[in-house]
């Protein structure tokens, strides 16, 4: 039973995340407002009911991985030795994540990035972040800080948005672990 229920969601995450890169090719390649729910299903093999299933809308679709993004951080956040401060746990995940995950490739993350610049994508992933970053204070929330949680929660995750604009924008052949490095590093003075 065990066995069924385990190989059971790993198709559902496996079918939700061929919607998500469908969904993500699919507006990259001729933009959000030229793209449907339809088109986005066709192209991960699956009815427009089953694509319900699993997202609300199109723009649920290609947000998805970012959310999953953070929602790995946070569980890292969780996972990390109970005597590290918030500051260090934050640290140590942000680099276990970039290590699990592996560099993006710059073209794809700067078309996706552009991709994302509708206005219904940004409320839409405004409202996500905003759960997201409580999820994130909530995990930190135990840990030691002199700063409260929910303002070390809003300041990382517009860290790490900032140094991944940064780095899709510069030439220079810096890996985005390296530019995210050095923007904690900037800001990292009222939380060490």
């Amino acid at each position: 039973m065990d066995t069924t229920v385990g190989l059971r969601e790993r198709k559902k995450a496996e079918t939700r995340q061929a919607v998500h890169e469908a969904a993500l090719r699919l507006v990259v390649e001729h933009g959000l407002d030229a793209v449907t729910v339809e088109a986005i299903a066709d192209a991960a093999n699956i009815s427009r009911r089953t694509f319900s299933n699993y997202f609300s809308g199109k723009e649920d679709a290609l947000l998805y991985g970012e959310e999953q993004r953070i929602r790995r951080l946070v569980e890292q956040v969780r996972s990390q030795p109970a005597g590290l401060t918030a500051w260090q746990a934050l640290r140590l995940s942000v680099q276990e994540l970039y290590h699990q995950m592996g560099e993006p490739e710059r073209e794809w993350a700067l078309r996706t990035r552009l991709a994302k610049r509708h206005p219904s994508i940004l409320a839409r992933q405004l409202a996500s972040l905003a759960a997201l970053e409580r999820d994130l204070a909530d995990a930190i929330a135990e840990r030691e800080s002199t700063v409260p949680p929910r303002v070390m929660a809003a300041a990382v995750l517009v860290a790490l948005r900032l140094a991944s604009h940064k780095w899709t924008e510069e030439d220079q052949a810096r890996t985005l672990l390296d530019v995210v490095e050095e923007t904690l590093t900037h800001m990292a003075q009222p939380f060490a």
